[in-house]
């Protein structure tokens, strides 16, 4: 777990934030519109379902067959980063990466890092820690940007300022972009952020970026992107850091057109990305742009302990295409900002326990409805549903030794424990079923009219005055 004071909302707050905008009608209305804009395009690039399926078999058996093999393709691809003249930095939790990038940039006396989309820079919360030593962060991806700007995360993994409307980024650019008139033009938006942003490309010290793929035989750092943005971040500022999450590794660079293929068109429906970047090196001798210095920041924070476990291994197989918020029922009325994480969604519910702990992230599988939806839509086939069972399995029930996630057991209770186990022996017994049944019809008067969660939304439960049982004797 990280040292420092993250920013994430805890889970508890889950409930609260939920109902916030559960009862704002426009922001559901909002959502529930931009969800099936992505879930109709979506659609229409996969129109034929054995395809599909095809494709993500394969995907899947690429992504098994990449982690299988992680620990030594890990020490091949630093071998292969190291002969191209990258340098290669392991963290093992959010404050090294943190101590390793800001290093980096204190070496540089660096004053500006402009970044390209990167969500493992969002986990380690990187512009916070850049602030706290007088380093400006700026995002340059649009969506980022405009959260940035309203000192707000990202909302969706793909589409970080989805929440938004053009009239309120039209506000916020007039009150935070100096010299900026009222517009709410959606092309002139976009001007006025290029412009701001393509001044900061050219005195910026370092350019951060994420990776979608590196390729472990080659030395390649492969980014997906449509704005040019990553491509500005990795080759006009002089030094280039890059930082991905340890299971973001293929061995060959035949692994990748097949998780291109399926990222892009699952994410945005789009049949190809704009750009597609493979950087192998710094600038050469005899090349006339490009970065001076190189650098790769390999994370961990909790992927070795979901690698560990054969069952839960399978949440590193995601691409982050963000198919499965989309299609999500519960995301779909109520945004990612009610989570409180990161990574929010379906995806958030399986990766953030092993991010935070267990302690911090208890109710998070429990804000599902186990459609089977995610798991239906996910272009590498991770069993969500079954990966949420076992999460809400691994915080509810007694801690143990030797468990398999940090914070086991945080959601334990031992009246509920009870009260389940006495549930269970009643439906065990055919007579001591009829027992309690025939005292809760005659004495249903004595029930309580606060029932904890369930009447928070519901009415009581209140048995009725005469069971079946006894209604089909009276007709006979």
């Amino acid at each position: 777990m990280s040292e420092h004071a993250m920013n994430f909302m805890p889970s508890e707050g889950f409930r609260a934030r939920a109902k916030d905008v559960v009862e704002n009608p426009f922001l559901r209305q909002s959502f529930r519109g931009a969800m099936d804009f992505l879930i109709n395009k979506r659609i229409t690039q996969f129109p034929n379902a054995d395809e599909l399926e095809t494709l993500r078999t394969l995907g899947e058996q690429i992504r098994q067959y990449n982690l299988g093999k992680l620990p030594s393709l890990l020490v091949q691809l630093e071998e292969s980063l190291t002969r191209n003249g990258i340098k290669v930095h392991w963290a093992e939790t959010p404050d090294e990466a943190n101590a390793i990038i800001l290093g980096i940039c204190q070496k540089h006396s660096a004053k500006l890092m402009v970044k390209g989309k990167s969500m493992v820079s969002e986990e380690i919360e990187l512009n916070h820690a850049c602030a706290a030593v007088g380093i400006e962060a700026m995002e340059s991806d649009m969506g980022e940007y405009i959260v940035q700007l309203a000192g707000e995360k990202p909302s969706h993994i793909i589409m970080p300022a989805i929440h938004k409307t053009k009239e309120e980024i039209a506000r916020l650019f007039h009150e935070k972009v100096e010299g900026v008139d009222y517009t709410d033009n959606v092309d002139e938006l976009i001007q006025i952020g290029r412009k701001v942003l393509r001044e900061k490309f050219l005195v910026a010290d370092i350019g951060l970026s994420g990776v979608n793929f590196a390729v472990a035989e080659t030395g390649t750092l492969c980014l997906v992107e449509n704005e040019g943005n990553g491509r500005l971040s990795t080759t006009a500022p002089p030094v280039h850091i890059a930082i991905t999450g340890i299971e973001k590794i293929v061995e060959k660079l035949d692994h990748v057109p097949p998780l291109l293929s399926l990222l892009t068109r699952s994410a945005t429906g789009q049949n190809i990305s704009t750009y597609f970047n493979m950087i192998s090196g710094p600038r050469k001798a005899d090349e006339k742009d490009g970065p001076t210095e190189v650098h790769l920041v390999l994370l961990d924070n909790g992927r070795t302990q979901a690698y560990a476990d054969e069952q839960l291994r399978k949440t590193l197989q995601c691409i982050r295409c963000g198919a499965c918020m989309n299609h999500c029922p519960v995301y779909t009325r109520i945004g990612g900002h009610a989570y409180g994480t990161t990574y929010p969604g379906p995806i958030g519910k399986i990766i953030s326990p092993h991010m935070l702990g267990l302690e911090a992230t208890a109710t998070m599988a429990t804000a599902s409805s186990l459609c089977g939806a995610c798991g239906e839509v996910c272009p590498v086939k991770i069993p969500i549903p079954d990966l949420l069972m076992r999460l809400r399995e691994e915080s509810f029930s007694a801690p143990h030794a030797n468990p398999a996630m940090v914070g086991q057991g945080a959601g334990y209770s031992g009246l509920m424990t009870s009260v389940w186990k006495g549930w269970a022996a009643v439906y065990r017994s055919p007579a001591l079923y009829g027992m309690v049944t025939w005292l809760g019809s005659r004495f249903s008067w004595l029930m309580p009219s606060k029932q904890g969660p369930w009447t928070s939304v519901r009415v009581p439960l209140k048995p009725a005055p005469k069971r079946l049982r006894d209604m089909l004797k009276e007709r006979q």
